[in-house]
């Protein structure tokens, strides 16, 4: 088995620099927010869903999650406010 630990200390500034001047501009916050919200398993199926469906009514994505219109509705309030999806409505639906 090889020993893969450095031996000695040594940092390449350059490439340390341009790492971070990246990161600056890099929303970490809006990204770490959006894996959160699809770290949740109903919120992964909407998303998969609509993905294959294009549009679907909430009473469609409850059938679909096995959840109550009403968690649904948060489900999809919390991905709308990132952007993931969008809404309207036609009529009564």
């Amino acid at each position: 088995m090889t020993n893969e630990i450095c031996e000695i200390n040594c940092i390449h500034e350059d490439r340390v620099n341009r790492a971070k001047a990246k990161l600056t501009d890099f929303d970490t916050r809006s990204v770490t927010g959006f894996f959160k919200i699809l770290s949740d398993e109903n919120r992964l199926k909407i998303v998969h869903a609509l993905v294959h469906e294009d549009e679907l009514c909430v009473c469609d994505i409850a059938n679909i999650i096995d959840a109550s219109v009403a968690t649904t509705s948060h489900h999809l309030n919390s991905l709308k406010k990132l952007g993931v999806v969008d809404s309207h409505k036609d009529g009564k639906l």
